[in-house]
């Protein structure tokens, strides 16, 4: 009953992702500056527009083609394997570290103290930060940009590990660790293409929306932020 579900689910994932994507391309030839418009306002809600050297021409037209279809179709199926939810144990999924060690996503929890989940940051007082370096959601033999750092698809863990070393060399201040080939916590935290989590407890605080439009970092240090001050108004 379960598998019959899913593929029903499926299935009208499929039919209407295929519509919208029909829908856009032809409103793209159609009307070809009304549709870059509004494809530059969702790009504002990511803060792709500020990167000088990610221009409008790298990836705007992009969208609504062949391979942009498969790879929503993949996020959205995915999605049907969310397990996180806010108020709710977290899932433990298995991850391993840049040293090839197999560990667990709350194998990095201290204590009491929050978690936040970065799936693709920093340490700070109030919390510990952790990135999940999960599939590549642009890579060339993909849904590719131009102009964009050239990464197959991860074949292997080790393809994983040398893409997240690019991460690594640019010193994020807090532990990178990868997510398994069988891609469980991107499955089980919906997080593909990127999204953010607090942990506290063991259990899921705050799920933030999937990117890359609905990623808020703002979220999370509103958050932190006011748990900071309810801790130095209780030490006071």
């Amino acid at each position: 009953m379960l598998s019959i579900r899913v593929f029903l689910q499926k299935l009208l994932i499929l039919l209407h992702v295929t519509l919208c994507v029909i829908v856009g391309k032809t409103l793209m030839v159609l009307f070809p500056n009304a549709m870059k418009r509004y494809i530059l306002k969702l790009g504002a809600k990511s803060r792709m527009n500020e990167n000088p050297k990610f221009s409008y021409e790298n990836w705007g037209p992009t969208f609504f083609s062949f391979k942009y279809l498969l790879f929503v179709l993949k996020v959205k199926w995915k999605r049907l394997e969310d397990e996180a939810y806010e108020g709710h144990p977290a899932p433990n999924t298995p991850v391993v570290t840049l040293n090839g060690e197999v560990r667990h996503l709350l194998d990095f929890m201290q204590d009491n103290r929050p978690l936040i989940l970065n799936f693709g940051s920093y340490f700070s007082s109030t919390a510990d930060f952790l990135i999940i370096y999960i599939e590549e959601a642009h890579a060339i033999d993909g849904w590719a940009f131009k102009n964009n750092v050239i990464i197959k698809n991860h074949r292997s863990l080790e393809d994983r590990k040398m893409a997240a070393q690019f991460l690594q060399k640019n010193n994020p201040l807090c532990p990178v660790v990868l997510d398994t080939m069988e891609n469980l916590s991107s499955a089980k935290y919906a997080a593909l293409p990127e999204r953010l989590y607090l942990l506290q407890g063991g259990k899921v605080v705050y799920k933030g929306g999937a990117g890359p439009w609905n990623y808020h970092p703002q979220e999370i240090r509103a958050i932190l932020e006011k748990m900071k001050s309810e801790m130095e108004g209780t030490s006071e």
